[in-house]
């Protein structure tokens, strides 16, 4: 691949070490990652791991993995590792690219990268957003991404929060669904442990047949629900006033309104 063959890890948390993992298990090379974080107790067997900046080797991309808040604390200490040689993908929620460009204003390009936590087992969506990458470096930065799962260009960065909101922290919501359709067949009678096995095996199957059809989840639903039959019967519930779908309007509003939030405190930052 021509481009992002070294790549240095600044602040290797849940999602950061998440995202590691799921390269390593695609195939990718312990050497090709260095993570540079003084808190981890240790990175994986054949990945590098360094305390302060100025271990650091050479690299031709760093991916920031800290707190966005930590942004005007930590970037002044990293700018000599984001060179013009550099591209910076950043996980840091809220931070659009011009913060960026002002924080590593000598690196090559600047990525806004959105994952979630499934990239551990390569089944995560990744929302990318560039600034800087020539049309050559754009195929190879989706190749790196697309090996946590299905890797997307997105070209208008107002829709970023909002995005986040869907793939990011939407394994969030379904976790919640999961547990509340078990804990809702608990307070109808079912034995706890059986609730439980039983809707996230449904949530898995569901997902999976849906990711394989050709018709839409909406469809599917349709599909599933015979006239005057029982799960009709329960989609009628769902559908009253388009109850759901108000409502998951409402939670992902909320959540890109406290995206957008967060980049603002954070880029006042000094």
């Amino acid at each position: 691949m021509p481009h992002f063959e070294k790549m240095l890890i600044i602040g290797c948390g849940n999602m950061g070490g998440a995202m590691l993992a799921g390269w390593l298990a695609a195939g990718e090379s312990a050497a090709r990652f260095t993570v540079l974080d003084p808190q981890l107790d240790a990175a994986p067997e054949g990945v590098e791991l360094i305390r302060d900046a100025s271990e650091a080797g050479s690299h031709d991309c760093v991916l920031l993995g800290f707190k966005p808040q930590q942004l005007g604390a930590i970037a002044p200490g990293i700018q000599s590792l984001t060179g013009p040689e550099v591209t910076v993908f950043s996980l840091l929620a809220g931070l659009d690219r011009a913060t960026l460009r002002d924080a590593f204003p000598a690196a090559h390009a600047h990525v806004r990268v959105m994952p979630n936590l499934a990239s551990r087992i390569g089944k995560s969506p990744v929302i990318l957003c560039e600034s800087g990458l020539t049309e050559s470096e754009k195929p190879a930065a989706l190749d790196v991404f697309g090996k946590l799962g299905t890797a997307l260009w997105l070209d208008d960065e107002r829709k970023f929060d909002i995005v986040t909101a869907l793939a990011g922290s939407g394994p969030g919501f379904v976790y919640r669904f999961i547990d509340a359709l078990a804990s809702a067949a608990v307070s109808l009678g079912v034995e706890p442990d059986m609730a439980d096995s039983l809707a996230l095996a449904t949530v898995e199957g569901s997902a999976a047949l849906a990711a394989g059809a050709d018709i839409s989840p909406g469809e599917l639903a349709d599909r599933v629900a015979s006239p005057g039959g029982m799960t009709r019967e329960g989609l009628n519930i769902l559908d009253a006033d388009n109850a759901l779908k108000n409502l998951l309007v409402e939670t992902l509003r909320a959540t890109a309104d406290k995206g957008a939030e967060l980049g603002r405190g954070a880029a006042k930052q000094p």
